[in-house]
């Protein structure tokens, strides 16, 4: 069977993995967005406070993603729980990252006007800090972002959602008639993932960036 004919005898099954990977993916970004961007607000002011977040989520991504997942297992079972914690673990540093260095970048002499028309401190940190901060956390963003497309391949090692479940069935299957039909197509259906989410991202910072920060 060639490749084109496989797409379409498996196509219903692609599409459910394609759906479930992107919507797993989509979800622990949310998670990890908010919790790095917080991570940030936090420390970014303390020079140790940063450098010791950047650290923590730097060395996570030390440990290799099958073997976090395996120590997982145990703890929270198969399936979902273990593929989100991991992908929101490995999402966190690009984002916390970015949001230190974002927010430390921000010109002082904006915020010293601003606290001197009087305005509050979260004023100051919604209307002027974050939003110049944002090009940068954007960008952590994406990076996680395409990080993670990959990584959630692993999940299937542990049941979890996903394309990766249509690699490991090839790889499970090697020297059948299908099996390098079913790991290409499972990696080709993460690429052009990536490629999507990617464009959306640059579709976001179009709408959400100032084209006076943009310049």
């Amino acid at each position: 069977m060639s490749f084109w004919e496989y797409l379409v005898t498996a196509h219903q099954q692609l599409l459910t993995d394609t759906y479930q990977h992107a919507s797993v993916v989509f979800q622990c970004m949310v998670i990890a967005t908010v919790l790095g961007v917080l991570i940030g607000l936090v420390t970014y002011h303390s020079g140790w406070g940063g450098n010791l977040a950047m650290t923590t989520t730097a060395m996570i991504l030390t440990i290799p993603s099958l073997a976090l997942i395996g120590l997982l297992i145990p703890v929270v079972g198969l399936g979902v729980p273990p593929t989100v914690i991991t992908l929101t673990l490995y999402g966190l540093l690009p984002i916390v990252r970015n949001s230190i260095v974002g927010l430390r970048g921000v010109d002082p002499s904006l915020v010293d006007a601003a606290k001197g028309i009087g305005m509050s401190p979260m004023g100051r940190l919604l209307r002027i800090e974050l939003p110049l901060a944002w090009p940068p956390i954007l960008t952590g963003i994406r990076v996680s972002t395409q990080m993670l497309m990959g990584i959630a391949a692993i999940a299937a090692y542990a049941s979890g959602p996903g394309l990766g479940n249509e690699i490991f069935r090839g790889i499970a299957s090697l020297g059948s008639a299908n099996a390098l039909n079913q790991v290409l197509a499972g990696t080709l259906g993460i690429v052009i993932l990536a490629l999507l989410f990617d464009a959306a991202y640059v579709g976001l910072g179009r709408l959400t960036i100032a084209r006076g920060i943009r310049a």
